[in-house]
């Protein structure tokens, strides 16, 4: 006869015992909800998206000392994270696809290309304007930027001085490549280099030459003997880029360290595009009282895409 009041006693272990939910704590569930976010910053940042602040005035007035920019990551290839989030360590990175081609007036943020590895640059990041691609010749004359001989338009934002001008002809220490005798506001006529380009080598040109070769291979590889080219130890007359290059410039021309004075820059050290200031704080006006705290804000620049 049924008994509701009887206990189930089992002779053999359940193929399935109930299963009752345990009750998470209130810190638990905050950790978890936490460690998602920061595996979700993480994999945006490292993928996807990236936030800069602008620390000198080499962009104005494109940009201005206290912008918080974005940077869209993928604007030219998705490929897998070039550096160590959060870090300057260079790691391996496979391009997986390209998605555009860098245009000649993008704004864009790269790593500084100095020395022959990434990791001599201290975590540098440069924020400059694409003027010369990949087989373009650059030159400037008078300050006025010319491009395959065809004079480009400067941006409508840039700081120019048209009346202290450097003549051509005098030669300007740090330019670019060191044995030059060009200026700031007259130089060239420089070939950005393309990969696959086949570059003769030789005693007049070695010197620019030994700069992008040595960051290519990493190391410091190409030395001149006398009237002999080596390249690792081994006589050579050619040597063939395995990258493309881009020439880029500073907006604010009398005070920018840009391609004039450091190089090209090499496809790989490239980060992304600027496309929007999304907080900026004018870093000039005092904010040491509790009222001024609103005043240094430029409400008239947030959310502006940069161009």
């Amino acid at each position: 006869m049924y008994n509701p009041d009887q206990k189930t006693v089992y002779t053999e272990t359940p193929s399935v015992i109930p299963y009752q939910k345990k009750k998470r704590s209130g810190f638990g569930k905050f950790i978890r909800i936490i460690l998602i976010i920061f595996v979700l910053a993480l994999f945006i940042k490292a993928f996807f998206l990236e936030a800069f602040r602008i620390p000198t005035s080499s962009m104005e007035n494109t940009l201005l000392v206290g912008d918080n920019i974005l940077v869209n990551k993928i604007a030219y290839s998705f490929h897998s994270p070039r550096y160590i989030p959060f870090t300057s360590v260079s790691i391996p990175s496979i391009d997986f696809f390209s998605t555009s081609s860098p245009e000649r007036g993008d704004v864009m943020v790269f790593k500084f290309p100095y020395g022959p590895e990434p990791a001599n640059a201290d975590d540098i990041n440069l924020v400059k304007r694409i003027v010369g691609l990949p087989g373009d010749t650059v030159q400037i004359i008078n300050q006025q930027v010319y491009v395959n001989g065809v004079e480009i338009n400067d941006p409508v934002s840039a700081r120019l001085d048209k009346v202290n001008k450097i003549p051509g002809g005098v030669s300007e220490e740090g330019i670019f490549p060191p044995d030059s005798n060009w200026n700031k506001d007259n130089f060239g006529p420089v070939v950005v280099p393309w990969k696959g380009e086949l570059v003769e080598l030789n005693p007049k040109n070695a010197l620019l030459w030994k700069t992008i070769i040595d960051r290519e291979l990493g190391k410091n590889t190409l030395s001149e003997e006398g009237t002999v080219i080596t390249l690792e130890g081994k006589p050579v007359h050619g040597y063939t880029l395995t990258k493309d290059y881009y020439f880029a410039l500073g907006d604010n021309r009398e005070n920018s360290m840009d391609s004039r004075y450091w190089g090209f820059v090499p496809d790989d050290m490239i980060i992304g595009k600027a496309f929007m200031i999304y907080w900026s704080w004018d870093p000039f006006i005092p904010n040491r009282k509790f009222y001024n705290l609103v005043e240094p804000i430029r409400f008239d620049r947030l959310f502006k895409v940069v161009r």
